[in-house]
């Protein structure tokens, strides 16, 4: 393990979990440029980016014990710990059930009892808008959506026994023009290479795209706001462009900005069961934020790594 030197407890100190995964690798790189000393928890197998950014990270090695993630939490000593681990499934099988609580429930217990064993209390947390189905106060889409509210509840007790300060982003989609996840724009842009029609519903759901910059953003403005003691116990915030879209009229403002021919065959598919039809506009928009690059911008920097 890593231990702090006197010089570099100097710094603000991040320790991020799900460092690994889309948003929580583009929050990584965000917190390296702005000054930070980051750490990372993962597994001996993890699949470490490599991203330059990555080479002045901290790793720590969880092995899936409380005693494990204390460890690690000693050893970084975090100003704030930012926590984006968790297991997506838009449906679940049965089988997926151990893994589910395992990743969104049991670890994230781990790593705030391990916060209060080592007296550390900035704590920021990632919701899902998909927590609010048909724009309810709590309607979960899916199980990973139920999930994501149970550890909001065990986050309470702690928030209450323990004096720690939280804050809660809940996220809609996100992308960029490099995004490796098989989403819509990655599909899109597949089908216009190879010319074969994608089978889509007809395509009547509103789709809240923000561009991962904007998401880091939000990130850091967040961890500031802790650091500057503005948080109580606990806060939560929508991270939204404000601007949903149908997904019939996204993807033909993605063909024409990106100029490409793509088939989608509309209808040629049934929608989800909970197919999230309206997005959730109810949430409070976190101070200091707001949306910078505006989808047509975002479609355009696409339009540019396509052509490069």
């Amino acid at each position: 393990m890593n231990k702090l030197t006197e010089e570099s407890r100097a710094q603000k100190v991040a320790l991020v979990t799900g460092a690994t995964g889309f948003v929580g690798s583009h929050l990584v790189q965000g917190l390296v440029k702005d000054g930070w000393q980051t750490h990372i928890i993962c597994r001996c197998d993890s699949n470490i980016p490599t991203f330059v950014e990555f080479d002045d990270v901290i790793k720590h090695f969880h092995d899936g014990s409380t005693d494990s993630m204390i460890n690690c939490l000693s050893d970084a000593k975090p100003d704030v710990v930012f926590h984006l681990a968790s297991l997506f499934l838009s449906q679940h099988e049965a089988k997926d059930i151990d893994n589910l609580i395992q990743s969104n429930i049991l670890f994230g217990t781990q790593l705030l009892d391990a916060m209060r064993v080592n007296s550390i209390h900035n704590f920021i947390n990632t919701g899902t808008s998909w927590q609010h189905y048909n724009n309810e106060d709590y309607n979960p889409v899916c199980l990973y959506a139920a999930t994501k509210q149970a550890f909001d509840a065990l986050l309470e007790y702690y928030l209450q026994a323990c004096d720690f300060k939280a804050i809660t982003l809940k996220l809609f989609d996100t992308y960029e023009s490099n995004d490796p996840r098989p989403k819509l724009f990655y599909l899109l842009n597949k089908s216009a290479k190879t010319g074969q029609p994608l089978d889509m519903s007809k395509g009547e759901q509103l789709i809240d795209l923000v561009h991962i910059d904007d998401v880091v953003e939000a990130f850091i403005i967040a961890s500031q706001r802790l650091l500057d003691n503005k948080v109580t116990k606990n806060e939560s915030y929508a991270i939204s462009s404000n601007n949903p879209m149908p997904l019939r009229e996204l993807v033909e403002l993605y063909a024409k900005i990106t100029e490409q021919t793509i088939k989608v065959n509309w209808g040629a598919r049934d929608y989800r069961y909970r197919e999230v039809m309206k997005t959730w506009t109810k949430g409070n928009e976190i101070d200091c934020w707001t949306p910078k690059i505006s989808l047509v911008d975002g479609m355009r920097k696409i339009f540019v790594n396509i052509k490069t």
